[in-house]
């Protein structure tokens, strides 16, 4: 239950919404009740009056209040069902939007133990469990106990006895029922919330890996195995299902018990039957209306557990303090960004050994760097040090000689622009995409860094900068990706850029395009690249090689050429 308290705090933002609909909630309920009530009630005492009672019995006022009842329930239940799912709605954008602040100031180590899928189908599915929250489990709640008050208390005007009979076994319903279903239908609440995940989690690996495997041949494997886990999870709705149906059935039996009871209760005197007459019908009646009001708690119980694996799940990461804090105040602002890096250690939690290890290097304002050195060597963990994606364990990053750490993340984000090695795209349009790195360009600026870096040809169609890209850019090439990548960095234009293998992917005519674009536009901007391509690093400033995650030669292309070290083999390697 405490795994709920975060998400019942939520509630408090739109308390009018929610008080509304819990009032007209209760008002359907009343009207329900009063209703059939009423009605039960009529009918008996008018077969009573019999003919006579056609000058002495009043028949226009309780047909009225029946007709009354009547169209204040349909009303009631119509604006109780728009205001309940309007709060609702609202109060489930405020969780997504919370969870989403609280999931984004999350480093990428934090975020590492959740595999791929897994943080959206949390984000998505399990949010969207929460809105049971109220709809099938506080509101049922609120409105089976304020019914049981008002029934009893009714009631107690005609027959203390029956009125204090009907109302314990309300109550007595309403206190067990609920709790019992809870512990019958926890460990199947559980089980579809994790199986769920699972299946759908498998479903995306399934989609997305269909290529590689029909290429191996373990496509009919892969499938079984997913069928297998939606068998598991329909296994679990239909145990659920089974229990809400022993739900209802219970509900039913026990509204009997109820109408026995009034019944026998009503008839045990003779005389008291004669005196109380077509009373004994309003009781009956009453109690079967009234268990009626009930029969969505025992039920709305069995979603309690599923409810509350999703709200766990959520929970564990938006209860996750950031590992990586940024100062409230702003960074100070001069021209330019140097960096200074020194005795700078890193280690991944999975691997023991330093990827960084003893890293020293400086970079003047407007120096462009490229960083060489085999696979595992630490230069897109470099960039990620100094982006803050990540923390080092050791050492110190200086900008301008201020502690990395002291810059505030608006002017962190703000100086530097990064052309990662993945691209993410969101399936939006291609303005969408691009505006992400300069909210406030114009179409004409989009248009004019796309012609840039070569993609004039997305503009050319009838959408232009309104065609959509789909999930992931599918219809974009791995090279039209790359180009867009850094048609971004040219729209967000930092003091710093960090460049992470910026060619790849590209044809050679491409290549030299591109680098002759970057080589343009940084003019006075510090640059640092990492590349495993020698094309076009005469024209760095400095060139820097890596080998167990320290720099081992750096210097100019034609320094480290006359030194004949590491860089030079290379060279004589790939013949450039």
């Amino acid at each position: 239950m405490k795994a709920l308290l975060p998400f019942l705090r939520l509630w408090h933002r739109h308390p009018w919404r929610l008080a509304l609909s819990l009032a007209l909630a209760i008002l359907t309920l009343l009207a329900s009740v009063g209703l059939l009530t009423l009605s039960g009630w009529f009918l008996a005492a008018a077969s009573l009056a019999g003919t006579a009672g056609l000058y002495s019995f009043n028949y226009m006022l309780p047909a009225a209040g029946v007709r009354g009842a009547a169209i204040v329930r349909t009303a009631a239940r119509y604006f109780e069902r728009l205001v309940s799912h309007d709060a609702t709605f609202r109060v489930l954008q405020h969780l997504r939007v919370f969870t989403f602040s609280r999931l984004i100031a999350l480093s990428p180590g934090q975020l590492a133990p959740f595999r791929q899928g897994e943080l959206l189908n949390r984000f998505v599915s399990d949010v969207d469990t929460l809105d049971h929250l109220y709809l099938r489990v506080l509101s049922p709640l609120a409105g089976a106990f304020i019914v049981i008050v008002v029934v009893t208390l009714g009631l107690s005007y005609y027959d203390l006895r029956l009125a204090l009979t009907l109302g314990g076994l309300m109550m007595a319903t309403l206190l067990i029922v609920p709790p019992l279903f809870y512990r019958l239908g926890q460990p199947a609440g559980q089980a579809i919330t994790q199986r769920r995940a699972r299946w759908r989690l498998q479903l995306t690996r399934w989609l997305e890996g269909q290529a590689e495997l029909r290429i191996y041949g373990a496509e009919a494997r892969w499938r079984r195995e997913l069928d297998q886990c939606e068998a598991s999870w329909q296994q679990a709705q239909h145990q659920q299902h089974r229990l809400i149906a022993l739900a209802q059935s219970l509900m039913i039996l026990l509204s009997g018990v109820a109408v026995c009871a009034m019944l026998w209760l009503g008839a045990a005197d003779p005389q008291r039957v004669a005196a109380f007459g077509p009373l004994i019908a309003l009781f009956v009646f009453c109690a079967l209306a009234a268990f009626e009001a009930l029969a969505p708690v025992a039920g709305a119980f069995l979603h309690l557990s599923q409810v509350i694996a999703s709200a766990q799940r959520v929970d564990e990461i938006i209860s996750q303090q950031p590992d990586i804090l940024f100062p409230a105040k702003p960074a100070p602002s001069t021209p330019g960004i140097a960096i200074d890096i020194a005795s700078l250690r890193f280690s991944y939690p999975s691997r023991p050994e330093p990827v960084l290890n003893g890293f020293a290097l400086s970079v003047a304002a407007g120096e462009r760097i490229a960083l060489l050195g085999p696979t595992g060597c630490g230069k897109t963990t470099l960039l990620a040090l100094l982006t803050r994606a990540r923390e080092a364990q050791q050492g110190e990053m200086l900008l301008n000689n201020v502690p990395l750490a002291q810059w505030d993340e608006a002017s962190l984000r703000k100086r530097i622009s990064v052309v990662t090695q993945r691209v993410h795209l969101f399936s939006q349009t291609l303005r969408d995409n691009l505006l992400l790195a300069a909210p406030a360009a114009t179409d004409d600026q989009l248009a004019a860094a796309l012609r840039q870096v070569g993609l004039s040809a997305l503009l050319e169609n009838e959408e232009g900068l309104n065609a959509w890209l789909g999930e992931g850019g599918r219809p974009l090439s791995g090279g039209e990706l790359r180009r867009l990548a850094i048609a971004r960095a040219l729209l967000h234009n930092g003091d710093l850029w960090l460049l992470d293998e910026p060619t790849e992917a590209l044809d050679a005519a491409t290549e030299q395009q591109i680098l002759t674009l970057l080589q343009e536009v940084t003019q006075n901007k510090t640059v640092i690249m990492v590349t495993h391509r020698l094309t076009g690093l005469e024209k760095m400033s400095r060139i820097c090689v890596m080998d167990a995650g320290r720099v081992i030669e750096q210097g100019s292309h034609r320094e480290l050429i006359s030194k004949r070290g590491r860089y030079w083999r290379l060279q004589q390697r790939f013949a450039l």
